[in-house]
Parts: structure tokens; C-alpha cells; sequence
């Protein structure tokens, strides 16, 4: 029995199939478009593979620990997942552990780092019984940047305390008063007991402080710094008066020495945020041994803070 049907009708039914597949059609590109990533909401400009920080892969286990050792201090730790569990190692700024928190978890997750010195590390992470590398340093990874280009793995993070200065300029800046060293202050230091400690330089940059110190030492016996202080006073105090004193903390220091052998001498940087002293007070800059009595300290006037050098006439290379 064949069935037979108008012919206004047959042309419909093809209309309704046609719009059902042109339907299907856009769905299926509209669900390729999502899977792919290329489908938003407003305008919107595709990240390129250029912009992307290519991650390092790591394997955790649950029974072994892996520590990652980076160039400078940890500032940041983020886990993408509670399968991980991370933290620094006690005692050590820049080391963090990480291992898994349950057995055979089967998704790969990810966590990323930020780092004192201004560099964002990402890691992408999967489970293994028996992790290839258990000890990992970074430093093969990153450098200051001053002598070849920087790898597409370290970022400038401007930190807090360093305001609109990048880390690694600040990094720059210190090494450079450091190789220079040129002795642009030449009326202010202490020296007894065979032990010198003399203000070399004084800088400033965007809001920054830079302090060179030296510390030389002319006797046989080797100096051990307990600490160094910066704060400041007043000048004159009045007998039964408590002493009023503002610790200037230092946000960076380059080359901090903690042992000066006989007859050898040993050159800091410090950086520090910008500050003027009242008339009325002083800042005195202390230096004390580690169980000695050599202790240096001198005095740093408001009339040097405010003819710190500009760091503009430096040659940083």
C-alpha cells in the first residue's frame, strides 16, 4: 500500500526538516565553539599562545615529599586542587614542599608560586607511585635579566612594600651600586678595635632609599654580625627622659654579609622605603657582634637623606 500525500504538504515537511538540520547545525558549531574556547559573551579578543607562562610538570606521591628550591623568598603559594597540600620548609624562606594528600588521584591539578624577587612560577602536577624528581631548583630558570632576555616563565610582580618599583629593578639597582662601588659619602662611618664601618653611598629612586655600607676589618680575628639596626632618635635627651626611638626596617639588602675575616672588608646595599628626619632627631646606624663587644655605629644627618644621589646618573648594566 503506498501512501500518497499532497504536494504542499511534502514541500512543508522538507521546510521543517531543513530548519531542523540548519538547528542542529548551529548547535553542534556553537557546542564546538564552547569546547574549543572560542565562544563569549561581548567582545572579547582570543589570548594567543604568545601571552601564555608554559608551566613545569611535576609528579607528587603520597609517601615521598618533593621540595622545590627557588632563587629568593616565597611570597605566594597557590594550590589548584585539595588532592595537594604545600608549604615552606621550616627555616627556609625560599623552599616549599609539596606531596599529595590522598593516594592515586587520577586528575591532574596545578599550583603556581610568587617569589620575593618578583617572578611567578606555574607547575602542573600528576600523580606517580615513584616520582622521577623529588629535589627541584629553579634557579637554572631565572636571572635578573640584565645580561640575556628573560625566560617566558618569570613575570615582574610588583610587591606591596616596593610600591611602583619592580623587584627586579630594585635587584638591578642594588647590584649595580654594588659593582660600582664608588664612595660618594666620605664623612660618615665609625672605626675602633680594628673594625671600620663607613656609609660608602646614599641613592634614591622612585620613592626607594638606597643605602652602601662597608664594613672592614683590619684585625686577625674575624667579625661575626650579630645585627644591624637603623632608627631614629632624638638628638639631645634630657636626664630621666625615655629615649624615643623609630626602627627603620630595610625592605632588601644586597649582599648581606654575616662574617668579615681578618683583614678582608665585605660591602652591603640596603633598600629602604623613603623618609626625611626632623631637625630634632637623628638616624644612627648600628652595627653589633655576635658575641664581641666591637660594636660600630654612626650618624646620618637629614641634611644627607636630602642630597641622596638620583639614581638616573648611574650607569645600571
Amino acid at each position: 500500500m503506498r501512501l500518497c500525500l499532497p504536494l504542499k504538504s511534502i514541500v512543508k515537511m522538507k521546510k521543517v526538516m531543513l530548519a531542523i538540520a540548519l538547528m542542529l547545525g548551529v548547535i553542534g558549531a556553537a557546542n564546538a565553539q564552547e569546547t574549543t574556547g572560542d565562544l563569549y559573551h561581548g567582545l572579547t579578543k582570543k589570548v594567543t599562545f604568545d601571552r601564555m607562562i608554559p608551566p613545569h610538570g611535576i609528579e607528587v606521591t603520597y609517601d615521598k615529599t618533593v621540595h622545590i628550591i627557588f632563587p629568593s623568598a616565597v611570597r605566594y603559594v597557590d594550590l589548584g586542587s585539595p588532592n595537594l597540600i604545600a608549604g615552606k620548609a621550616d627555616g627556609a624562606e625560599n623552599v616549599i614542599r609539596v606531596k599529595a594528600t590522598v593516594k592515586n588521584f587520577r586528575t591532574e591539578t596545578n599550583f603556581s608560586v610568587i617569589t620575593e624577587s618578583g617572578s611567578f612560577y606555574t607547575f602542573n602536577v600528576k600523580y606517580a607511585d615513584e616520582p622521577l624528581l623529588l629535589n627541584i631548583e629553579m634557579k637554572d630558570f631565572i636571572h635578573d635579566g640584565s645580561a640575556v632576555n628573560r625566560p617566558n616563565n618569570a613575570l615582574d610582580i610588583y610587591l606591596e612594600e616596593l610600591g611602583s618599583e619592580s623587584p627586579k629593578l630594585v635587584h638591578l639597582i642594588m647590584k649595580s651600586i654594588h659593582k660600582n662601588d664608588n664612595r660618594e659619602v666620605k664623612h660618615i662611618g665609625s672605626k675602633s678595635f680594628g673594625i671600620q664601618y663607613l656609609l660608602k653611598g646614599l641613592y634614591t629612586h622612585n620613592g626607594l632609599l638606597y643605602f652602601h655600607t662597608q664594613i672592614r676589618n683590619t684585625s686577625n680575628v674575624p667579625f661575626d654580625v650579630d645585627f644591624i639596626v637603623f632608627k631614629i632618635v632624638d638628638k639631645k635627651v634630657a636626664k630621666r627622659t625615655a629615649i624615643q626611638e623609630q626602627v627603620i626596617f630595610p625592605l632588601r639588602a644586597y649582599n648581606y654579609a654575616t662574617r668579615i675575616a681578618g683583614n678582608k672588608d665585605e660591602r652591603t646595599v640596603f633598600t629602604m622605603e623613603k623618609f626625611t628626619i626632623p631637625d630634632d632627631k637623628q638616624l644612627v646606624v648600628e652595627l653589633h657582634e655576635k658575641s664581641g663587644g666591637r660594636h660600630q655605629s654612626f650618624i646620618i644627618e637629614n641634611d644627607d637623606i636630602v642630597r641622596a644621589r638620583v639614581i638616573n646618573e648611574l650607569k645600571v648594566k
